[in-house]
């Protein structure tokens, strides 16, 4: 299995931000250390390129992103300041779930160590989310002629609103979230399905309501890739998840989704998504378990295939 990640320090940012960017740093050095992953297997991915994000994106929002023309306001919405720092990160995440959608194609799982930044729209940016790159690499693997329909399965504690905007009118794209019905952002759009949970719900009720949401979706629709974001943040210590999960909880999560997947034979490419909690040893934790519940999916489909 094919793991992608970005090579870059940590942005710095105001002490008002409480985006903790150190995560991906954090968590790429626990990944190399626990010798979980071949190093033949850890790829470092091409930056996804203008042509990729205008798939998605509008070709005046991309000029003003790029060259740090946009407002004030614009860039608060998105939550950081503009830097060429911020431009190369991004386009390295889209680009890492662009390859590891391709990977996924190829293998049956593929992770991304970053990606999920399911708010951005085709013109504007939000909530940490400057481009959106699980619909970017959607349309991609589309353009491509790899795939025709594909599922998005949305397990960050926020709706992914950008998504479900984007692909309201394309039935060629499921779009699948479970949220919290209170949670960012306040104007909710419509996704194929939305499981809308309330605050302090925990591993019981989470768990039965997105088992319930998967026997709806997955094997009904006739998905040729699934794009899953394993959101950290429905942690019960998530500064921002206002749910109860465990890391026990949100274990079983990861593997009810992946291998409901697996067992219907759709490749699968996770990205990490949302993780806020109150030490961020936890998210970083949260995030490194999803990456073994991926491997162990992977391994038991390449012992399957012998």
């Amino acid at each position: 299995m094919k793991v992608f990640y970005s090579n870059y320090a940590p942005l710095p940012l105001p002490r008002q931000n409480r985006f903790p960017a150190s995560k991906y740093s954090l968590l790429r050095q626990r990944v190399m250390e626990s010798g979980l992953i071949p190093t033949r297997d850890l790829r470092i991915p091409s930056p996804a390129t203008d042509e990729q994000l205008l798939l998605v994106h509008t070709p005046a929002y991309l000029a003003r992103a790029m060259h740090g023309k946009l407002s004030p306001k614009e860039m608060r919405r998105i939550g950081f300041p503009w830097s060429e720092d911020l431009v190369q990160r991004v386009r390295y995440s889209v680009g890492g779930t662009i390859e590891a959608c391709r990977s996924a194609l190829n293998d049956g799982m593929a992770i991304n160590l970053s990606g999920g930044t399911h708010h951005a729209h085709p013109d504007f940016g939000s909530g940490f989310c400057m481009f959106n790159d699980v619909a970017v690499a959607a349309r991609c693997m589309q353009a491509e002629g790899l795939v025709g329909n594909v599922l998005i399965l949305d397990c960050d504690v926020h709706q992914g609103d950008g998504t479900a905007a984007i692909f309201a009118d394309d039935p060629s794209v499921f779009t699948f979230s479970i949220h919290g019905a209170k949670n960012f952002p306040s104007r909710k759009q419509q996704s194929d399905l939305d499981l809308p949970l309330q605050e302090g719900c925990g591993d019981e009720d989470y768990l039965q309501i997105l088992e319930d949401g998967l026997n709806q979706v997955v094997g009904r629709v006739k998905a040729e890739l699934v794009l899953y974001l394993a959101g950290a943040d429905p942690f019960r210590e998530d500064v921002f998840g206002g749910m109860a999960l465990t890391k026990t909880g949100l274990a079983q999560r990861d593997r009810l989704v992946l291998g409901r997947c697996r067992d219907s034979e759709i490749p699968v490419a996770t990205v990490l998504s949302g993780g806020y909690a109150r030490k961020v040893e936890d998210t970083v934790n949260i995030h490194f378990q999803t990456l073994r519940i991926c491997l162990e999916h992977a391994k038991r489909g390449t012992q399957a295939g012998k």
